[in-house]
């Protein structure tokens, strides 16, 4: 083996680099694992909501188990913000959530444009013409509509497409997508 270049001139022997490598490699080995390293997966979001300016970051699963304060949270944060109704949101939506997080590798807040609407929200958005479909998701607590600042919306949809784990609709002139954790579609 040869002394990489960095070690040039440092007086460390190709024999003291080898003993000091190995020497890591069997701390590495022999130092037992932390207990933190064996807690369960916590699962973190982070929303901006566009209409009202608020923002949260919780935490709303560990391991298998979904965090009721959390979840709590997320359904007072994504109320309809119109009417300030709270419904319960599907966790599973979350869970696609986060892993669009992972699939992206973001690093700013979901950026929320819709979430649950109360029926007469709905209605009203669909009088108004607005493409509302009259038996949405959204009113079961089941639909978000999001982007990413640091994600073009092509590829947030393009990730949610291969998560194949509900519907999916683009919206490119209003830079947004649909996700929702009904039957898997796409528009």
């Amino acid at each position: 083996m040869r002394v990489p270049p960095a070690f040039h001139g440092t007086g460390i022997s190709r024999r003291r680099l080898l003993a000091c490598l190995a020497g890591a490699a069997a701390a590495a080995v022999a130092r037992p694992v932390p207990l933190s390293a064996a807690a369960p997966d916590r699962r973190v979001l982070s929303f901006v909501h566009t209409h009202t300016g608020g923002r949260l970051t919780i935490a709303y699963r560990e391991g298998e188990a979904f965090l009721q304060d959390g979840l709590a949270a997320l359904n007072r944060f994504l109320r309809d913000f119109r009417t300030g109704h709270e419904y319960p949101m599907d966790a599973a939506l979350f869970d696609i959530l986060h892993d669009l997080r992972v699939a992206t590798g973001a690093a700013e807040p979901f950026q929320v444009i819709s979430a649950y609407r109360s029926p007469a929200s709905n209605a009203m958005l669909r009088d108004r013409g607005r493409g509302v479909a009259s038996g949405s998701l959204h009113v079961q607590g089941r639909a978000i509509d999001i982007r990413l600042a640091d994600v073009p919306t092509d590829r947030l949809r393009d990730a949610a497409l291969t998560l194949q784990r509900g519907g999916v609709g683009y919206y490119g002139s209003s830079d947004f997508i649909h996700v929702d954790t009904g039957r898997v579609r796409r528009w």
